[in-house]
């Protein structure tokens, strides 16, 4: 998801309030995560030799043009499902977009992962870590932001399906301290329609965040930001990407489930997923190997290694790390509810609309343009992991930077141009970020939170931040819940 982008915590994004996505600021995005995806999540200019001001950049409502040639598939190419043939020619044009967006975007390194009936693609660009040189690789670990979303909301229903929770049941029956929560329910909570002010909107929270990037953040803590604000607008109303959501289904999963949400979700989530290299990260460490995740979400804007930064202030929201091999079994797995069952994955995808055409939002997901999944993004880290149920397709990337580029999240550019070639008749499009309905601002900064995925902000002060982990992640890209976003 901005403004001085801090860690996107998630913009929040809503139909009548300007979300808290990536939006330019004097210090630029230090926010943008989730956590970013779609529907929910938002988020997210150049890493690279980009100098942190964006100011000088055209406005833009779309990606930008030099990144969006027209592609024509080829008479025939297409089979009924929607998805091309992965052929050497089809190959090849995937090449040249991924290498042609990753110059034009300063982005250091990306991974791309494809998987059709047809054939697989899994190729990786770039650089690892700009200091040493090092390539990109598929093996490595990188935070995904609001991508974690799926996961919170996969470890509720899991719940649903022991008869522990029901989605229409106020969150009040189970979380204490939530404003107004005899009248959310868990259902709204994981759909982006509480109403709730997000915590990583809160011009304290981002000064916090951004000046001390190994701050410590309880879950209680994080929510004590957004509590202390009115509500946006009152329960299922409007989408909102917020990661105040997925904070308190966390404290849910933890209550009910009997064992820190971490734990829970590692248990019931990702172990019967069987993702051997995802883990939900309880402290700064990378598990090995891992690339370098570059921001520019600093007080001064200058691009930073935000590799090991401390992720408790995404927690349920964003703090998962993955690989690209495991994001692409996790986008099947969640899209078809195999962890669910039949019935909860109905509800599960039951999405609503967003301000981004051809995207809704459900529990947990979006549905972009028929890409069933998520987005996210954290300090230096990008994801999109989704599926498109009538090819039977799979499309993961990850990004290590979430430096926007001229406020569109680079995630959500790749994941454009690549689908483009792959399936034109399903195109996935995060529109650029706009602001987000933001705190006055009190101090240098003021944020508005995007993720992960989400999503803008807007701040009066000498530095704004929307941060979001994901969707953006409606998506963490543009107006995405993913700017501080998660």
């Amino acid at each position: 998801m901005t403004k001085t982008r801090r860690p996107r915590p998630a913009v929040p994004r809503s139909i009548a309030v300007p979300r808290c996505t990536a939006t330019p600021s004097p210090v630029r995005r230090a926010g943008a995560a989730a956590l970013a995806l779609t529907g929910l999540l938002s988020a997210a200019a150049c890493s690279g030799s980009s100098s942190g001001k964006q100011a000088a950049e055209p406005v833009i409502t779309a990606e930008p043009a030099a990144l969006s040639p027209s592609y024509a598939s080829p008479s025939g190419s297409t089979s009924p499902n929607g998805v091309v043939a992965l052929t050497p020619d089809v190959t090849a044009k995937l090449d040249a977009a991924v290498q042609r967006v990753l110059t034009q975007t300063g982005v250091p390194g990306i991974n791309v992962g494809i998987i059709t009936p047809g054939g697989t693609y899994l190729k990786s660009f770039g650089v690892a870590d700009k200091t040493a040189g090092t390539a990109m690789d598929p093996s490595l670990h990188l935070r995904i932001g609001s991508e974690t979303k799926t996961f919170t909301a996969t470890a509720v229903l899991r719940l649903v399906d022991q008869g522990k929770v029901g989605l229409d049941d106020p969150i009040s029956k189970y979380v204490d301290g939530v404003p107004g929560g005899d009248g959310i329910t868990v259902r709204q909570l994981g759909e982006m329609r509480s109403g709730l002010f997000p915590y990583s909107s809160d011009p304290d929270f981002v000064n916090t965040l951004i000046n001390d990037p190994n701050h410590v953040f309880t879950p209680d803590q994080l929510l004590a930001y957004g509590y202390k604000h009115p509500a946006v607008s009152p329960p299922g109303t409007q989408f909102q990407y917020n990661n105040s959501n997925y904070i308190i289904l966390g404290k849910l999963v933890e209550k009910l489930g009997g064992q820190p949400a971490g734990q829970y979700i590692t248990d019931q989530v990702i172990t019967p997923a069987t993702l051997g290299q995802t883990s939900f990260a309880t402290d700064r460490t990378m598990p090995s190997p891992y690339a370098h995740g570059y921001t520019e979400q600093t007080p001064t804007g200058a691009i930073a290694d935000a590799t090991n930064w401390d992720p408790s202030w995404a927690w349920t929201a964003g703090a998962i790390i993955s690989t690209v091999a495991d994001l692409e079994s996790w986008a099947k797995t969640m899209a078809t509810g195999a962890l669910v069952k039949p019935a909860t994955q109905v509800e599960r995808l039951k999405t609503l609309p967003t301000p981004d055409p051809g995207v809704g939002y459900g529990f947990g997901l979006f549905n972009n343009n028929g890409w069933i999944g998520h987005n996210g993004s954290m300090p230096g880290y990008e994801s999109v992991a989704v599926y498109l149920p009538q090819a039977q397709s799979t499309l993961a990337l990850q990004l290590n930077t979430d430096v926007l580029y001229q406020g569109s999240e680079p995630s959500s550019l790749f994941a454009n141009e690549i689908t483009k070639i792959l399936s034109p008749k399903y195109v996935y499009s995060i529109p650029p970020a706009t602001a987000a309905p933001s705190a006055p601002a009190s101090g240098s900064a003021s944020a508005s939170g995007s993720a992960s995925g989400s999503p803008s902000g807007s701040a009066s002060g000498s530095a704004s931040s929307s941060a979001s982990t994901g969707i953006s992640p409606l998506l963490p890209a543009g107006n995405s819940p993913s700017t501080v976003r998660a």
